[in-house]
């Protein structure tokens, strides 16, 4: 095997663990959604998830950036100084957390009041306490992706969103049905996995020499403010959705609205955890002009590879929308499939991340001026589109546009910034060889199924139905020159090579 196929090997084997802790931090939280779905009422399931959605709007504001550094800075230094700088970033984290609780506690009332939920004033109280544990946990994909020790983010992930799912849930079934006891879960979970991340935080300096690194809070901020306001001006995209479906349409078109538009957490799980990959890889790489060539192969491979893992499933989930989001949220949440279809389109662009291209460039400032020029966009568009249409689909539309137009322009961004044309950087062919391949079979399965077996459990029908779906592709994309076999094969040479190990001592 030559160098070049080590490392995409090794570079697939890294991401398939963080895949696996993305895995088990999406498929808890939507277990959590499927659960409280049922046993809370519409209202008190939206004011839940509205408590929500205010921690992760502003947490991107109250992280400023820092969890971004580690995979910035630690390649470039040793170990040594690399616990300095991990530490140092830890504290860092910790003061802007306590900061957050402080200012989530106080400025609860003109939250509620701005989303037009009362009963979110006393909730934000009583979840403020969480940030002050969580953000310190920030930042352990960048140190173990650096150290190529991504496996114990898997573990890490695991364990803490397992112990968070039955603090959250546990009570709401066996205590009251209140969403006031969903968010003491959060609490006492949010302690748990602080404690966790630190002991976490400490595993690959273990024996190592504490040395006072030169880089300064300044240096870090002067760094991570940049990355602050473009998730700022990011968050206001995502978060203009959710604050104009909260205001003026009330906390049951909400709960709708946030149980189906969201990202296919398969697609969310390839994407983050090859951006976690890539982020200490480009970094070394630009410091190296030489090596621009290897960035651009690195990219289309990711690209496609993703792709084909990406596709098969957006267009299965689209055929079948209305019967995934009966499974998951019950029959009271069917209309969640019309905005799960509108976001399953922008799925089937949203393949690589550009982050980690631009970060790892020091093009920190230029990402940030565009996520500021989209944000006006969104904002405008949907206050317009509701003067016009008052209708909560319009919001989703809107949104849909906007992120499209944010692919174009970063695609552009990223093949003048490498030096080659868009054509070559986007692998257009393969895209439409998937669609081609995947969407007939989707369609004919969808038909089938609802015209001969419709008196099926519909769970057993959706098992059935993506089991024959993953069967007819894998067997018949060689005529169409799709690789699906080549995108897990690095993780079955793994497996084989450790199992002929006894054998050859």
């Amino acid at each position: 095997m030559d160098q070049r196929s080590k490392n995409e090997s090794g570079n697939a084997i890294q991401g398939f663990w963080v895949a696996l802790g993305s895995v088990s931090s999406f498929g808890l939280a939507i277990v959590t959604a499927a659960i409280l779905s049922r046993y809370l009422s519409k209202t008190e399931y939206g004011t839940y998830r509205q408590v929500i959605y205010v921690y992760t709007s502003l947490l991107f504001v109250f992280s400023a950036g820092l969890p971004k550094v580690y995979s910035y800075f630690l390649p470039k230094f040793s170990k040594e100084e690399g616990k300095a700088i991990a530490n140092k970033l830890t504290l860092l984290l910790f003061c802007l957390g306590c900061l957050f609780s402080i200012g989530l506690y106080f400025g609860s009332g003109v939250i509620s009041y701005l989303l037009n939920n009362d009963q979110l004033d006393s909730a934000l109280q009583i979840f403020s306490p969480v940030p002050a544990f969580l953000l310190p946990s920030l930042g352990l994909e960048g140190i173990f992706s650096t150290y190529r020790k991504t496996h114990l983010i898997a573990i890490f992930n695991s364990i803490t969103r397992l112990i968070m799912l039955l603090l959250i849930v546990i009570p709401v079934i066996f205590i009251d049905q209140n969403y006031n006891y969903a968010i003491f879960g959060w609490i006492f979970g949010s302690l748990f996995t602080f404690i966790l991340a630190i002991f976490f935080k400490n595993i690959p300096y273990r024996n190592i020499e504490n040395i006072d690194s030169t880089i300064s809070v300044k240096k870090i901020f002067s760094y991570s403010l940049p990355i602050m306001v473009a998730s700022i001006w990011g968050i206001a995209i995502k978060t203009a959705d959710q604050f104009f479906i909260s205001r003026y349409f009330g906390p049951e078109i909400f709960a709708e609205f946030t149980n189906g538009f969201m990202e296919l957490p398969f697609v969310t799980i390839i994407t983050s955890s090859t951006a976690v990959v890539l982020m200490p890889l480009f970094s070394k790489s630009f410091s190296d002009n030489n090596k621009i060539e290897s960035i651009i192969y690195t990219w289309k491979n990711t690209f496609r590879k993703s792709a084909v893992l990406i596709y098969p499933m957006v267009v299965f989930c689209f055929a079948f929308s209305e019967d995934i989001m009966t499974i998951l949220y019950s029959d009271a949440y069917k209309e969640s499939a019309i905005y799960f279809k509108i976001k399953l389109i922008f799925n089937l662009f949203n393949i690589v991340m550009f982050a980690p291209l631009f970060f790892a460039n020091g093009k920190t400032r230029l990402y940030a001026k565009v996520h500021f020029v989209l944000a006006l966009c969104i904002w405008i568009l949907h206050y317009l589109g509701l003067l016009i249409f008052n209708t909560p689909y319009v919001i989703a539309f809107n949104s849909l546009l906007v992120s499209l137009l944010k692919i174009i322009i970063f695609f552009y961004l990223s093949a003048r910034m490498i030096g080659i044309s868009v054509d070559h950087l986007f692998p257009y062919k393969i895209l439409f060889n998937l669609l081609i391949h995947n969407i007939p079979i989707a369609i004919t399965l969808k038909f089938a199924l609802e015209s001969f077996f419709c008196e099926l459990d519909i769970f057993l029908k959706i098992c059935i139905a993506l089991l024959l779906h993953m069967v007819i592709i894998l067997t018949t994309g060689q005529i169409f020159k799709i690789p699906y076999l080549d995108a897990i094969k690095p993780f079955v040479n793994r497996l084989l090579i450790k199992s002929m190990k006894p054998k050859i001592q």
